[in-house]
């Protein structure tokens, strides 16, 4: 028999997800708390459940992609919330970017009504969602990763176990956190060198093959060159992911000064209107601040 699957929050990553779950021949079933979300899903054809109790009905294998630690928590706990409606027997998969002690709460919750729990935020963008391009990050016990591990293999090019449900998110926070900083200083220093007087084009085809390069800066930077913001990640995510690595550092009682700059550069980003563009639209913000200079 199908496998039967509920989604749980359909943005860019939970839909992509769903689709290419459909596409393989699983019965997917989506939800989103948003209506507009759902009535353009739907109008689209993707199967779209109008409450969360209808989502799960009949289903034992839950994802969920929501866009913070509390939405996680809305979703998850409660008398109207996953663990309370979904199945006895079901695996809730959580794939969200949160921080490590909301996935440990709401994976206790669900673990002490008896159900199984993976802890596996994502790598990667919404079309490498669509294309089972992937990296999972999964933290959770190993027949729990067996169980899951036909749907991982689906869903990504590649699943690294991290350890026990949380630590999935602590590597996730971490490589955020490494990647953002990354886009940050590749974004002022690319905008200094054409300022400096160095065509674009140029700039990046020797930077690319040189020491400064990095997967973000070849992704993306192309795409910021023809001047493309659509939102692979966006600034306002990479800003809360910021937020999130400065938490666990302030619980850790670890400095953590430079990821806390670059916290406030995405928040000045999304302050001068990139709310919703991709985050290498930084370098446009560094691009105007450059034609204003004296």
């Amino acid at each position: 028999m199908t496998e039967r699957i509920a989604v749980i929050g359909m943005g860019q990553m939970g839909s992509a997800m769903a689709s290419r779950l459909s596409e393989a021949q699983y019965d997917v079933m989506g939800y989103d708390i948003n209506e507009a979300t759902r009535q353009a899903l739907e109008a689209q054809g993707v199967n779209m459940a109008d409450s969360l109790a209808a989502a799960l009905a009949g289903r034992t294998t839950v994802l969920t992609s929501l866009p913070d630690p509390n939405a996680v928590k809305g979703a998850w706990l409660g008398n109207g919330g996953i663990i309370a409606l979904a199945e006895p027997d079901s695996m809730l998969v959580e794939l969200s970017t949160i921080d490590p002690d909301c996935m440990k709460e709401v994976g206790a919750a669900a673990t002490a009504k008896g159900m199984a729990v993976l802890d596996c935020p994502v790598s990667g963008s919404p079309n490498e969602a669509g294309t089972g391009k992937l990296v999972l990050l999964v933290g959770g016990e190993a027949p729990t990763l067996e169980r899951a591990g036909p749907l991982f293999d689906l869903l990504g090019q590649t699943w690294q176990h991290t350890g026990a449900v949380g630590t999935a998110k602590v590597v996730k926070l971490v490589n955020n956190m490494m990647s953002m900083g990354n886009v940050l200083v590749a974004s002022e220093a690319f905008a200094l060198g054409v300022a400096a007087g160095v065509e674009p084009q140029k700039l990046f085809d020797v930077i690319s093959v040189s020491g400064g390069r990095s997967h973000h800066f070849t992704k993306r930077f192309p795409n910021a060159l023809a001047e493309d913001f659509a939102p692979g990640f966006k600034m306002e995510l990479g800003e809360k992911d910021l937020s999130l690595g400065v938490d666990l550092g302030r619980a850790m009682k670890m400095p953590t000064p430079a990821a806390s700059l670059a916290r406030e550069m995405y928040a000045l980003a999304v302050a001068e209107g990139y709310k919703g563009q991709d985050i290498v639209a930084l370098m446009d913000m560094y691009r105007q601040w450059a034609k204003g200079r004296g």
